[in-house]
């Protein structure tokens, strides 16, 4: 009896064309939507080499060290290059930055270097920043070596191995250059945030299944559940095999969207797939309970169900950062514990843990508070569902 209610259960449930439409067709829709809409905002936020001119002296010239770090750091073959250099006289860097086809220019004066700029912008102040940087870093070195000699006279060494400590030196120049690197499309990846928050407002979404597989067990909502309440079968295993049959179309339309995202608009999640399945398991299991939940609770129609069920995915969805990824961050700030409870926040916050940080511990933990939210709606629906009674079918 178990997988003959759990086949037409599942065969009733494919064939509603509304739960088809919300459970797989309107997030692959969205999801669409969404790439069209932001798949440009990655490439406008990744920083651009600057480009900048440098004074070609004498003084330029015999700087060896800091000729090296600016020809190191406008190599063309270098992933962190940070400038787009032309070297040229002072009165053609006047030129290009009065035409405004260049950031700024360097002059070195001695061995200063002076930077020249006309306005005082966020590429102006990277520009000086990052020289800045270079120059901090060129007078430590220089500082070390001297330091290194100094003591090596001390201890009265007579032959001083002057390529070593020149060695040394230039490791800590090249490991300094290396540190100035494009982090922008990491840090401002607005499109992932927002397939974040779209595979978990699918996963709620799976709460309208779950809804409709109770409500045909449920004698005052379908005449399926009169028969289910007055036939000599075990109530339990018909729940159950209903339950587990919406689970299963729950998921397929969670993994749908994952092959949509994936191979079709070719979203890197990552090499923690397996990870974002499993998280995407739990919370179509939260999506569950919650339909589950509302179900048996609310004493109504079904299209007010519906309705109640796709207004909580919406509003847990707003509140981890749908609608602007600014909301997740306002509510943690001013009020953390409605995020902790919200299931939309768990799944994202999920995903976020697994794209920003190196250890596994916040993963873990919204895995963990995605069972326990789950577990509670459960038990709470069990004895709900335990203490109906009806005065007549």
């Amino acid at each position: 009896m178990f997988w003959h209610n759990f086949k037409y259960t599942l065969k009733t449930l494919l064939k509603n064309k509304m739960l088809v439409f919300w459970t797989f067709a309107f997030p692959i829709l969205l999801g669409l939507f969404f790439n069209m809409a932001f798949s440009s905002i990655e490439e406008s936020e990744t920083f651009d080499a600057l480009d900048i001119a440098i004074v070609d002296n004498e003084n330029f010239q015999n700087n060896k060290t800091f000729k090296m770090v600016l020809e190191e750091l406008s190599n063309e073959n270098n992933k962190n290059r940070v400038f787009n250099t032309k070297y040229v006289s002072l009165d053609e860097a006047k030129q290009l930055l009065t035409s405004d086809k260049i950031v700024g220019y360097l002059i070195f004066e001695k061995d200063n270097p002076k930077i020249v700029v006309t306005t005082n912008g966020s590429y102006e102040t990277i520009f000086k920043n990052i020289i800045d940087e270079v120059n901090q870093t060129i007078q430590i070195t220089n500082t070390i070596v001297e330091d290194e000699v100094k003591e090596q006279i001390k201890q009265g060494n007579t032959i001083i191995n002057y390529q070593e400590i020149y060695n040394k030196a230039n490791n800590i120049i090249k490991n300094a250059t290396s540190n100035i690197e494009d982090v922008s499309s990491n840090n401002l990846s607005y499109v992932m945030i927002e397939f974040y928050t779209l595979i978990a407002m699918t996963c709620l979404y799976g709460g309208v299944v779950g809804m409709e597989a109770m409500n045909q067990s449920l004698p005052n909502m379908d005449s399926k559940g009169k028969r289910i309440a007055i036939s000599p079968v075990e109530k339990r295993k018909i729940i159950l095999s209903s339950l587990l049959a919406s689970y299963l179309v729950q998921l397929i339309g969670v993994f749908l969207l994952f092959i949509f995202l994936l191979f079709v608009l070719k979203i890197d999640f990552g090499s923690h797939i397996l990870l974002c399945i499993l998280l995407s398991i739990l919370g179509s299991l939260a999506g569950l309970s919650i339909g589950l939940f509302v179900s048996l609770l609310l004493k109504t129609n079904e299209n007010t169900k519906v309705g109640i069920i796709i207004a909580i995915s919406m509003v847990c969805s707003f509140l981890s950062g749908m609608m602007g990824i600014t909301m997740k961050y306002i509510v943690d700030k001013n009020l953390p514990l409605l995020n902790k409870i919200n299931p939309g926040n768990m799944i994202t916050d999920g995903f976020y843990s697994l794209y920003y940080y190196n250890t596994l511990d916040r993963y873990f933990f919204n895995i963990i508070s995605l069972l326990i939210f789950s577990l509670i709606l459960l038990i709470i629906s069990v004895i709900i569902l335990r203490r109906q009674k009806y005065d007549s079918i």
